[in-house]
């Protein structure tokens, strides 16, 4: 809960902002794994994508705020969540 409250509650990044950043993340980490997905897929996609890179980036301290920043941590987030779900359809 407290991430959840971290990643909204940041001054630069709001709720509007994180649905835009979460489409974004989305929609870029698609074209970079060639996949197919739809717009609230993306969105899902890019907002989970947010919460994994900026864990990612916690732990090798790197800081990430503001827009730009967190679109990239995003985009690296959401790019790993695609390609561990294509890992884990393929066992199955």
């Amino acid at each position: 809960m407290n991430d959840m409250q971290y990643a909204f509650g940041q001054p630069t990044v709001g709720f509007l902002m994180m649905l835009v950043i979460g489409a974004l993340a989305g929609w870029i980490a698609e074209r970079i794994t060639k996949s197919d997905h739809g717009l609230f897929t993306n969105i899902v996609v890019g907002i989970a994508g947010a919460f994994v890179g900026g864990k990612l980036a916690e732990v090798l301290q790197i800081p990430v705020f503001g827009f730009w920043r967190t679109l990239i941590a995003a985009i690296v987030g959401a790019s790993l969540l695609i390609l561990l779900w294509r890992m884990i359809r393929q066992r199955g």
